[in-house]
């Protein structure tokens, strides 16, 4: 990744297809690693201060004390010095995907007793077993 913010960095055709926000997010994962890039994320740039969205107030904390140093980074790989401070910010929490069955309305108890008629309109014996085994362990 570090290569590629290099390249950007390099050519002036690059500055003609992304924007300065666009080139930030490029170049964040080279910026600080990939450990605070799996819990951190840029959200956008006002004015000279880019706002980063974190996981927690504990990230949001260590990081405020690393924001000189990331800004130091941002300055070396993205070549521009349009970025004078960090925000970091709680980001609000992405909600995980659900199974069909909740969004349905349906309890998951209630699913698996109708499956029965599933495993039984299955024609291959082995192929009934592992399917019925696999439900059990799903459900365990």
């Amino acid at each position: 990744m570090e290569r590629a913010a290099r390249l950007i960095k390099n050519k002036s055709v690059s500055r003609e297809i992304l924007t300065d926000e666009e080139l930030l997010h490029a170049v964040w994962p080279a910026a600080v690693g990939k450990v605070i890039a799996s819990h951190s994320r840029p959200a956008r740039l006002v004015r000279d201060k880019l706002v980063i969205e974190v996981e927690d107030a504990i990230w949001q904390r260590q990081l405020n004390a690393l924001s000189q140093q990331i800004v130091a980074r941002l300055h070396k790989l993205a070549g521009s010095t349009y970025v004078a401070d960090l925000e970091f910010r709680i980001a609000i929490p992405k909600r995980q995907p659900q199974r069909v069955y909740a969004r349905q309305g349906e309890n998951l108890a209630n699913r698996l007793v109708g499956d029965e008629d599933e495993a039984e309109q299955i024609k291959d014996p082995v192929l009934k077993k592992v399917f019925q085994l696999s439900r059990k362990k799903a459900t365990a």
